[in-house]
């Protein structure tokens, strides 16, 4: 279905903080960069379709960044399909306005 494309955003932690109050701690222990995406998308894939999407995403990650698998956290927001809207109408409007 048109317009059903996925988002996605990448943010990067760039910084180890774990709340300890030594000066000089962070800077001395930092981790590698962990990258967390964000997937905004419309409802109604499988879990399997889901899930192995987070797999490719980890592995690109894992390829073209050099991090850890274990680095890397995603999330998927999806939203029902009367929840988004495009060009005025909302998803399931453009449903139903496909099948006539």
């Amino acid at each position: 279905m048109p317009g059903l494309v996925p988002g996605s955003h990448v943010l990067f932690d760039e910084k180890n903080v774990d709340g300890r109050d030594k000066p000089g701690h962070d800077e001395n222990s930092r981790e590698k960069t962990m990258p967390e995406i964000t997937v905004s998308m419309a409802e109604g894939r499988t879990d399997e379709q889901k899930a192995g999407m987070m797999r490719d995403i980890t592995q690109a990650l894992v390829k073209n960044l050099g991090v850890d698998a274990d680095a890397v956290v995603i999330q998927i927001n999806e939203a029902p399909l009367r929840h988004k809207m495009k060009g005025g109408k909302t998803f399931v409007e453009r449903a139903a306005a496909a099948k006539k």
